[in-house]
């Protein structure tokens, strides 16, 4: 048995850890748990099929030309922003290196200083002052790195996110940094659109119930009543939603600060991200920078991979030519027509020649023999 060392390049993507899937060769990221998000894409194309098919065609005659259109527009934004929060990288920060990790565990130790046995360490906290007001850095024992401000892990992805919002199930994956106000305009828009077939649901009813009555309308469009409800029970949590993110982005505040309470109460300390100003806090989460991906998915890493194989016995390959090399005979099958001739020559030069044995004489030869002699005496 032998061990033969084989590098190969890798995707970085293949080796990060948490608990992501990635598609696409590491362009698409989400997180393990897409259930709800394939509800979330039934729900809506389901129910835009629906007044795509029922509403639409009598609306467009008997209303105006231009309410498809408007929906055809409003569905395809949304799904638009359901995809790119769905598949972006919320802001995922790389764990340390193993050379990283044991620098800050000694500088831990070393400002800590010896503890007494028995006794519980001091919290693992750096200070850092923003805006004139002192901000804690926690350290995540997971990923072995003190989480820059804003930044959370995540227990569902077990990933640390840059400005962490929250954990949504419905796009199935993180709200972050880098897909915050795609999430946002996903709600709104979804928001609109919901409304929108709501509102023509109740107006194709009204119409059609003015010219053949309510029953009829009702048998003759089976899918509207469908749509109403549906439409009815998503129309409050939608809303609701879109309003409460639209009250955080105007205090430059995200989900899980307002959850814990980092802001608000007798004391704590206010707000540093916050301009103070509705106006500017919307600019800056909604027309700020795109930041780019710190993980670098797509990047190649060389792997060593150890594999252990026995020695193969070596086969040879036996070819047959002519006896007599012609033009047609390879140059490489030259040499072995000659040695064949050798060693086919070699066996008769190795035995002694075979000595001839001369006939046996016959009786009528013998009788003639004699006869000679008696006249030559």
């Amino acid at each position: 048995m032998s061990a033969v060392m084989i590098t190969r390049k890798v995707r970085k993507w293949e080796k990060l850890p948490g608990k992501n899937t990635f598609c696409c060769d590491g362009r698409v990221m989400m997180a393990r748990q897409k259930g709800v998000f394939y509800l979330t894409l039934f729900l809506i194309t389901g129910t835009c099929a629906l007044f795509f098919a029922f509403e639409c065609p009598y609306l467009a005659v008997h209303l105006c030309p231009a309410i498809p259109v408007f929906a055809v527009l409003l569905f395809l934004f949304v799904m638009a922003m359901l995809l790119r929060t769905s598949f972006s990288d919320p802001g995922v920060l790389p764990r340390a290196l193993p050379e990283e990790a044991t620098f800050i565990e000694m500088e831990i130790e070393a400002a800590n200083g010896n503890v007494p046995a028995g006794q519980r360490p001091p919290p693992r906290i750096r200070n850092v002052q923003i805006n004139n007001q002192i901000v804690k850095l926690k350290y995540c024992y997971t990923c072995k790195i003190f989480r820059p401000p804003r930044a959370s892990h995540c227990s569902i992805c077990d990933n640390c996110v840059d400005r962490f919002d929250h954990h949504c199930p419905w796009v199935g994956n993180c709200v972050g940094k880098r897909n915050y106000r795609y999430f946002y305009l996903f709600t709104l828009s979804l928001s609109l659109l919901t409304i929108y077939i709501f509102t023509f649901d109740i107006v194709h009813v009204v119409m059609r119930s003015m010219n053949g009555g309510f029953l009829n309308t009702l048998k003759e469009t089976p899918g509207t009543v469908l749509e109403v409800l549906v439409c009815f029970f998503t129309l409050w949590s939608v809303v609701g939603l879109t309003g409460f993110h639209t009250y955080l982005i105007s205090l430059n505040q995200t989900t899980n600060e307002d959850i814990k309470g980092s802001w608000s109460g007798k004391n704590r300390g206010q707000n540093p991200y916050s301009h103070k100003n509705i106006f500017k806090n919307c600019c800056e989460v909604l027309c700020g920078p795109t930041y780019p991906s710190v993980l670098d998915r797509r990047g190649l890493l060389q792997e060593d991979t150890l594999i252990s194989s026995s020695n193969p016995v070596p086969q040879t390959t036996k070819t047959t030519a002519p006896l007599i090399p012609n033009e047609h005979t390879p140059d490489d099958a030259k040499p072995s027509i000659a040695a064949s001739a050798e060693k086919s020559a070699s066996p008769k030069e190795e035995h002694p020649a075979a000595t001839k044995v001369p006939p046996l004489a016959s009786p009528e030869t013998d009788a003639e023999t004699s006869i000679a002699k008696e006249r030559a005496h």
